[in-house]
Order: structure tokens, then C-alpha cells, then sequence
């Protein structure tokens, strides 16, 4: 039998951010998107949201059900297909050539910076 191996809650992305419209601080955790915490203090907050996804992941251990995989420990391989129209291509592409650096290299700056 596979040896389970437990996921620390400390390992997850996790966000404060104000709610206008709840007039409170609101935590959530990105590999979680269907949990949200809210409080009128920013650190119970966080609090909140982290003893949530706690008791989350020792739910779905219990079930059997799998823990997602923090964003901290997964591996990103740096590439990654998108589709545009091929107008856009050309004019990135002509943008590209006009600044002598790589389609990559621009598009790359072009997300960093959006």
C-alpha cells in the first residue's frame, strides 16, 4: 500500500484583500478557490483562512479524497501555449522585430507587466 503523504496548510498561496462590499478583509487561498474567510481584522483574516484550508485537507485525507498540491511545490517548466489571432501574431511579432529582441522576450515582458 501507497504511504500518504501529508500536506502542510502552511504551504499553500494564500491572499488578504478588503471586500467593499463586505466591509471586511477577506482571505482566500488560490489552490483552494471555493474557500473565503472574512473578518474586520486583516490578520484573522488570514487566520481564518488558514485554519480553514486545514480543516479542509484533513477532510479530504479522512475521505480519501486528493489534497491539491501547493503552488509552492509544483514545478513550472517556464513554456506555455496560448491562441491569438493571427493579426495580433503578426503585428507581436512585428512589434518584436521592430525592438530586435524575441517574440518570446516581448511577450514575456508584455504579461510581467500587465
Amino acid at each position: 500500500m501507497k504511504a500518504v503523504q501529508k500536506v502542510s496548510p502552511k504551504l499553500y498561496a494564500y491572499r488578504i484583500t478588503w471586500s467593499a462590499e463586505d466591509e471586511e478583509f477577506v482571505g482566500t487561498c488560490a489552490e483552494f478557490p471555493s474557500l473565503s474567510w472574512l473578518e474586520e481584522d486583516q490578520a484573522a483574516a488570514l487566520q481564518g483562512i488558514c485554519e480553514l484550508v486545514a480543516d479542509t485537507i484533513k477532510e479530504l485525507e479522512q475521505t480519501g479524497e486528493s489534497v491539491p498540491k501547493p503552488l509552492s511545490e509544483r514545478n513550472f517548466s517556464g513554456k506555455f501555449q496560448v491562441r491569438i489571432p493571427p493579426s495580433l501574431h503578426r503585428e507581436l511579432a512585428t512589434k518584436a522585430a521592430e525592438e530586435n529582441v524575441s517574440l518570446n522576450r516581448l511577450v514575456g515582458r508584455k504579461l510581467a507587466t500587465a
